[in-house]
């Protein structure tokens, strides 16, 4: 299958297509301006609490009959462009492939080769976000605003986090059970440090995984000076610093450990980032950045409570012997409950995290409909991501029942090639979702090879499904051509056979966001839809019931902006409490409550509105190996920055053998 690189078959058409935006936008651009002025979100109206109460009146009148003026002049050209621009559609490709162009960051062909290396596995992390990135004035309804700024905070603040230092903790304690990824910043990895052989006894590995900004492929312009002007990355290596704890009960390191943690500190020189941009980061009025916050990884005095966070048997590593002994600056407190395994038959690690998680692999976003800032966000993601996928879907008639303004607002981000793509729109939308053409994006990836030279593949669906509340049949009709559309994606793509596997397949993740959740009486049609019996759902019990450390996924728009939520570290905490997240989380809905709790302290049923979906299939995959989850994260770093909590699993595919 040949990618699209261009939205058009030839230059002709593009640049026709580019004359007719151009006689459409300051229409457009006008009218978003002129709708937006009276949609003001919570954030400008505390801005303008000392203002007089007549000031804002004010500035409405005599901007309104402007716009109204531009915008009446603005239709003629408008109209000559729509009729040039709507049956350009019917030629427009369903998406635009971007790869990388500056070699020196680009690593994709490198990090196949990785596979070999690993032995009898390799793991893989997924991440996946609704970003509300919307024209401005309907942004405004979700309580967002400044769309075109948010856009490239955000994809700042996405591979900054997944930029995070490659930092692993060994827990040396029989008597210890569990550990979570914990919270890094403003941390870096050594630079040819000598990693010690880490001893059998060792019951508990977690690793922190980094290949960002400065390190790799991501490295700085100053980073890749240094290293003579060669212009060769620093790919595929391992930059690991490796810090062990006794399991000893007052939580002191051993005068052993100290000096492996010191000698490999020493190595990696000074302990400050070089954030490649970050001196000239541009703060948007959504998050009101403070001294300290790490939301985006930029300041170099993060705040303490954002970095690593270990708990070591039943007690709590001494945080001031620590800091004396690390020259990385970490401190190490103990982990509050929500943090802990509470089940004892729980096969893998689960938290809330103030950051994307660390060695990110591939990335699925939503709601990405505003096309300038996808250009900003892909700017953004390209940093660390060399493959991307955006602009997905059709536009005006083409392929599908009604008239669509917006594409499907879905985005995709790897670090591993593309070898296939495809999209489908789902045909029966309804309301204000039939104007934007919602689909599902199905992917193919290379992860790797085998020895023999046989192709190690993986398949990625990215999806959005019907918003408006009670389209249960919509959406289960959505959610059935969801699994055909899969499957004939698989057929048409596999060049394998049983006879003669050419490719071996590691994983199939689904995710996206579904606008049901598993609590709510109303989605009752949904939670048994047969999609659950072919992928597994890790934060899911059953029908009606999700884990208790499953927490929702939707923040309640009126608090956005509120001073306990409004940064990564205290949106962090508060959803760390039970009674925060009643605060500003909306609620699974039933006969007795709306779906806005916000204020609430009366019990209510589960833990928020989990509608943000991560999923894993074990079917079609090679027999001889096995997926399962080695963590799964709620993630507030986007806090101010969207309605929507993101969330990352990351996928241990095991061969049980030396070689694949």
């Amino acid at each position: 299958m040949v990618l699209y690189t261009s939205p058009f078959p030839n230059s002709f058409l593009s640049v026709l297509h580019s004359f007719s935006w151009g006689l459409i936008f300051p229409c457009y651009w006008l009218a978003d301006r002129l709708v937006g002025s009276f949609v003001p979100t919570t954030y400008e109206k505390r801005q303008r609490a000392d203002d007089p109460c007549y000031f804002h009146a004010l500035c409405i009148i005599i901007t309104t009959p402007i716009y109204l003026a531009l915008l009446v002049a603005s239709l003629p050209f408008a109209l000559i462009g729509f009729l040039l621009w709507s049956p350009l559609q019917s030629a427009r490709r369903p998406y635009i492939y971007s790869r990388l162009k500056d070699k020196n960051h680009a690593n994709g062909a490198t990090l196949l080769t990785e596979w070999k290396a690993a032995g009898s596995g390799k793991s893989f992390c997924f991440g996946s976000a609704n970003v509300c990135l919307l024209p401005d004035s309907l942004a405004r309804f979700n309580n967002v605003f400044n769309t075109q700024a948010r856009a490239k905070e955000i994809g700042r603040r996405i591979r900054n986090g997944a930029s995070r230092p490659q930092i692993k903790i060994y827990i040396d304690s029989p008597t210890n059970t569990s550990i979570s990824a914990a919270s890094f910043s403003s941390l870096v990895s050594p630079q040819g440090g000598d990693n010690r052989t880490v001893n059998a006894g060792i019951k508990r590995t977690t690793s922190m995984e980094y290949k960002g900004d400065n390190c790799g492929s991501n490295n700085g312009e100053e980073n890749r000076e240094d290293k003579g002007g060669s212009g060769e990355p620093n790919e595929g290596e391992e930059n690991t610093c490796i810090v062990r704890i006794n399991g000893e009960e007052n939580g002191h390191m051993s005068d052993t450990e100290t000096d492996t943690v010191n000698g490999q500190a020493r190595a990696s020189g000074p302990a400050e980032p070089s954030l490649e941009g970050d001196a000239d980061i541009s703060k948007t009025p959504n998050h009101k950045q403070k001294e300290g916050d790490s939301g985006s990884l930029d300041s170099y005095s993060a705040s303490r409570e954002s970095l690593v966070k270990v708990r070591v048997g039943d007690g709590t590593v001494d945080q001031s012997t620590v800091n004396n002994k690390l020259l990385y600056k970490a401190s190490i407190m103990k982990k509050t409950s929500v943090r802990k395994k509470k089940h004892t038959d729980e096969t893998f690690d689960h938290e809330i995290s103030a950051f994307f998680p660390a060695n990110l692999d591939f990335l699925c976003l939503q709601e990405v409909f505003d096309k300038r800032a996808a250009e900003k966000l892909k700017e953004q993601l390209h940093h660390y991501f060399e493959y991307i996928v955006y602009d997905v879907g059709v536009y005006s008639c083409h392929s599908c029942c009604s008239f669509k303004f917006v594409n499907s607002g879905l985005l995709f981000a790897s670090r591993y090639p593309v070898m296939d793509a495809a999209y489908h729109c789902y045909p029966n939308g309804r309301g204000m979702d039939s104007l934007a053409s919602k689909g599902a994006l199905f992917l193919k990836v290379q992860v790797g090879s085998t020895p023999q030279d046989q192709r190690i593949v993986g398949y990625i669906s990215c999806t959005h499904l019907q918003a408006i509340a009670g389209d249960t049949t919509v959406r289960c009709e959505q959610l059935d051509m969801l699994q055909d559309w899969l499957s004939e994606f698989r057929k048409s793509t596999s060049s394998s056979s049983t006879a003669n596997p050419e490719e071996l397949v590691a994983f199939d993740v689904l995710c996206g966001d579904l606008n049901f959740d598993n609590c709510s009486s109303e989605d009752k049609l949904e939670q048994q839809h047969s999609l659950f019996t072919h992928y597994k759902d890790p934060c899911r019990v059953g029908p009606g019931e999700d884990k208790p450390w499953a927490i929702g996924t939707l923040l309640d728009p009126e608090g956005l902006y509120d001073e306990e939520v409004c940064t990564p570290d205290n949106l962090q905490k508060v959803l760390e409490s039970e009674e925060g997240r009643k605060g500003y989380l909306v609620y699974p809905t039933s006969k007795n409550h709306s779906s806005s709790q916000k204020g609430r302290k009366a019990s209510l049923k589960g833990n928020g509105r989990r509608i943000d979906y991560m999923l894993y299939t074990e079917e079609g995959l090679y027999l001889e190996w096995k997926v399962e989850v080695e963590e799964f994260s709620f993630i507030t770093q986007l806090a101010g920055m969207t309605d929507h909590l993101p969330v990352a699993m990351r996928l241990m595919v095991s061969t049980g053998e030396d070689d694949p």
